[in-house]
């Protein structure tokens, strides 16, 4: 369904974007035991459309099972805790192998610090972004049987480093690989291979990510050796990981997260207790968004700009006053981040600006001298800002460029590069977000074909899609509400942060903070409440008065004090008292007339629906077909656009 008005179509060509609102929900259809859950309107609609329409399915997103026996579930798994019960038993020294991300810098930590309580003597072998790249190379190999190793798991990579597998064994070492990325058709040689695609289609542990891996080790191996002391730790330690990779939280995921979140705040880890303090969460409760907003981006940081075993001693060290050291360590390198992030968006944002209202359906951006490690992050506030793909390159050396690619939901990033594989040197990603490697002199072809296609997409998908789930008054934002919402927790990849909308909000006052974040006080009737729209300061002048918002509901703590607000989303011209409604290609004026919805088509026929408390009950419809299936749907997505219905 989609919405226009004269205003609105000048407003969206600044904002780039389009509302999609939600298929209508019969809410006194569901059934008894649904109803009797006691949850609000807002929230049964919510889970209603997201496929939770039944009791039982709602109390299992509410209360999901506890994790099966994972020896059930891996084949190789008995295979790799033989190994390292062995290497525990005998004092061995081995290498954890791990990558440079959060996921994999936990992931290290965690078998370290559950290997060590067992006995072996593990080490981190953590190659450089800058100076290796990803995963296992055949150096860190060569390097690692020098020294004597003669074991080695990874975890975060792995399954695809076949050069370095093949070096592994030639020089005589075992390897445990511990992964979550694609599995490659020939599988490379290793000792054990510890994988979620290895697992039953059906299985909980599908969506791990590799701290998921490692901690699914950890716990086989601990109980193999009965010592439940060796996991004190292991579980805050998945659940920083799980959530910064932004592993689907579904699953055991989610088992997992409801039972250690509420753990973290007093996590018998050094490391973490220094990382809230030098976050300043000191006082504030540790859930999925001070994780993925807070702690998650210092340890990332240091991945991109630093050395990664400053994290992994961080998270294994058992002296408060080191860790504290490690800490301000950590928070220093994400200070740099942030100053180069700014530095390189405020660049790109000009470069892209040169071009005016000329700029290209996709946007790639090159400098030599902007840092690898950040530029995906700032492609990522691009595309926010933007609405459309972004690609910013790097200098790489002899001659080639390094990228890393975002793009809005709908546009699929993997595809696109693989469409252009010919003029790439590598490259890899989902849908998402992904980056690659082109000669300098390629790169010209290379945007035209990345345009070709991204216009392509442009006709085909329109402007950035908003989907809002379920309608609010502001003056149902409210504590219960909260606490509600509090229940369908934590929220991610697989259980989205619900996204709302209210229409027919006033802005009654606006303000640009520094950031470029806009501040905006709303009112609808009696109620009011703030809200935050980030990095859209540069576009409040063309804010109307009379707006439907799109937002998150979030719990905003200053000076020791709480407060609900929003989180923007989206924003459009309120369709006040009328609007056009654009279904299947025809177009229909709608308007409001007290609790009714008035319909006209372009022959000027009309129809009227009812509603009533926000529910399109019997529908009393003067026409000849007011029972036909489009008419009612018609009505229906008129009363839902003006803020009717659910």
């Amino acid at each position: 369904m989609l919405l226009e008005s004269p205003e609105q179509r000048l407003f969206d060509q600044r904002l780039q974007q389009n509302w999609q609102l939600p298929a209508a929900v019969a809410l006194e259809e569901l059934p008894g035991d649904v109803q009797a859950l006691g949850l609000s309107e807002p929230i049964l609609a919510l889970l209603s459309r997201r496929g939770f329409g039944s009791a039982a399915a709602i109390e299992a997103l509410l209360n999901p099972a506890d994790a099966p026996d994972p020896k059930h579930h891996f084949p190789d798994l008995g295979l790799a805790v033989k190994r390292l019960k062995q290497a525990c038993k005998t004092n061995e020294r081995l290498a954890i192998c791990g990558d440079y991300d959060a996921d994999g810098m936990t992931s290290t930590a965690l078998l370290i610090g559950v290997l060590q309580q067992l006995g072996a003597q593990p080490q981190a072998a953590i190659p450089s972004r800058q100076a290796d790249g990803y995963g296992l190379n055949v150096s860190m190999v060569e390097e690692l049987a020098a020294e004597g190793i003669r074991l080695l798991v990874t975890v975060d990579n792995g399954v695809s480093a076949r050069e370095a597998l093949e070096r592994a064994q030639a020089l005589g070492l075992e390897v445990i690989v511990t992964d979550h990325h694609t599995i490659p058709e020939e599988r490379p040689p290793l000792s054990a291979l510890l994988h979620p695609q290895c697992t039953p289609e059906d299985s909980p542990y599908r969506g791990l990510a590799g701290v998921g891996m490692a901690y699914v080790l950890a716990g086989a191996l601990a109980k193999a050796n009965r010592s439940a002391k060796a996991l004190a730790m292991a579980l805050d330690l998945f659940c920083i990981g799980t959530i910064a990779d932004m592993a689907p939280l579904q699953g055991v995921n989610r088992r997992w997260l409801m039972d250690g979140l509420p753990r973290l705040k007093d996590s018998p880890l050094p490391g973490l207790q220094a990382l809230q303090q030098v976050a300043g969460l000191d006082d504030v409760p540790i859930d999925a968004g001070a994780v993925g907003f807070q702690l998650a981006p210092r340890i990332n940081a240091v991945g991109r700009l630093g050395d990664p075993r400053l994290v992994v001693d961080l998270l294994t060290t058992d002296d408060p006053e080191q860790a504290l050291e490690l800490a301000r360590e950590c928070e220093s390198w994400n200070r740099q981040r942030r100053e180069l992030c700014d530095a390189i968006e405020a660049e790109a944002r000009a470069l892209a600006e040169a071009d005016g209202d000329q700029r290209s359906p996709f946007l790639l951006l090159a400098q030599s001298h902007w840092h690898h490690g950040v530029i995906g992050i700032v492609a990522a506030r691009l595309v926010e800002h933007y609405g459309t793909p972004v690609a910013l390159l790097a200098a790489e050396g002899d001659g080639r460029m390094r990228a890393s690619v975002r793009a809005p939901k709908g546009f699929a990033v993997d595809a696109a590069l693989q469409a252009c594989g010919e003029l790439l040197e590598r490259f890899g990603g989902h849908p998402a977000a992904g980056g690659f490697t082109v000669k300098a002199e390629r790169v010209t072809a290379l945007h035209e074909r990345l345009n070709d296609l991204a216009q392509v997409w442009r006709e085909r998908e329109g402007l950035q899609l908003v989907m809002p789930e379920a309608l609010l008054k502001l003056e149902q934002i409210n504590r219960p509400l909260w606490r509600e919402l509090q229940r369908l927790e934590p929220f991610g990849i697989g259980n989205p942060t619900p996204l709302f909308w209210s229409c027919g909000c006033t802005i009654s006052q606006q303000r640009e903070l520094r950031g470029g974040h806009l501040q905006l006080s709303l009112r609808q009737g009696e109620a009011r409440v703030r809200a935050m729209a980030w990095r859209w300061g540069a576009v409040g002048h063309l804010l109307p008065k009379q707006v439907d918002v799109a937002y998150h509901l979030r719990l905003n703590r200053w000076n020791g004090e709480e407060s609900l607000q929003l989180e923007v989303v989206g924003i459009r011209p309120s369709s006040g008292e009328a609007l056009v409604l654009q279904r299947q290609e025809r177009s229909y004026w709608v308007r409001r007339e007290g609790n009714a919805v008035v319909i006209r088509n372009a022959d000027g026929e009309e129809l009227r629906g009812e509603a009533q408390q926000g529910r399109l009950e019997a529908l009393q419809i003067d026409h000849p077909k007011a029972e036909h299936p489009y008419v009612k749907a018609l009505v229906q997505d008129a009363a839902r656009a003006m803020g009717l219905a659910a």
